[in-house]
């Protein structure tokens, strides 16, 4: 599914000159300063032929006229929303929300706002705005099919955080067990070491027990002189004569 590009006036289902031309006839005469009207004329013509940025800028200077045109702010947004300022064209269309004049052109506020959100990737807020819009205007069947829209994106873009997620569980999982056999093979390779270096050095004993062991060897050694000593004296020596 893509977003439907039917629309007012352009592309997007983006409600433009259709709104224009039904704010103006719910405004009271005398609302707009004449120099007001020609800045916002100005940007439409641009707006027009596309040249966005140029178009941007006379709504700045329509909304230094009266900063509370809800004409000017609402074009200003589609201004930025062409310009893929997306950020913000949707603080335009927030800020509207709270100043519509009447349903419909709350419900093209909100309209509006989900779209920004929507290129922004922010689904979820998107489908709220959407939501409101068609509280406001049911009957909008472009805002339906970019709800429908969003709500398939929002369930596409959570399919691929949970297959990151057990991506990233299998990762880990996959880099604890290798870690795992890491360890245990450097314990055994450090036991192998221990075991080679035992091997290759005589046991060393403490200063006190060498000490015992030296003064046991020389009991012995004392021990086996006494008896020998004792044995020489013990034996007589029989002597015969040879005649």
């Amino acid at each position: 599914m893509k977003m439907k590009n039917k629309m007012q006036w352009t592309f997007f289902s983006w409600h433009f000159f259709s709104f224009l031309l039904l704010t103006l006839t719910f405004l009271p005469t005398g609302v707009f300063s004449q120099q007001d009207r020609k800045f916002i004329k100005e940007g439409n013509t641009l707006f027009e032929e596309k040249k966005y940025k140029e178009a941007e800028k006379s709504y700045q200077q329509a909304l230094k006229k009266d900063k509370d045109s809800y004409k000017a702010t609402f074009n200003l947004g589609d201004a930025y929303y062409k310009q893929q300022k997306y950020e913000d064209a949707a603080q335009q269309f927030q800020a509207l929300t709270h100043r519509a004049t009447s349903r419909d052109t709350l419900s093209k506020a909100y309209h509006n706002l989900g779209n920004s959100l929507l290129q922004l990737k922010k689904y979820e807020e998107s489908i709220n705005a959407y939501k409101n819009a068609l509280k406001n205007n049911p009957n909008d069947e472009d805002t339906r099919y970019n709800l429908a829209y969003a709500q398939q994106l929002l369930k596409q873009q959570q399919q691929q955080q949970n297959k990151d997620k057990d991506k990233k569980d299998k990762d880990k999982d996959k880099k604890d067990k290798k870690k795992d056999k890491e360890d245990k093979d450097q314990q055994k390779k450090d036991q192998q070491k221990k075991d080679k270096k035992q091997q290759q050095e005589p046991d060393q004993i403490s200063k006190e027990d060498a000490q015992r062991l030296l003064d046991a060897l020389q009991n012995d050694e004392r021990n086996v002189q006494n008896k020998a000593k004792k044995g020489k004296q013990g034996i007589k020596i029989k002597i015969e004569k040879d005649w």
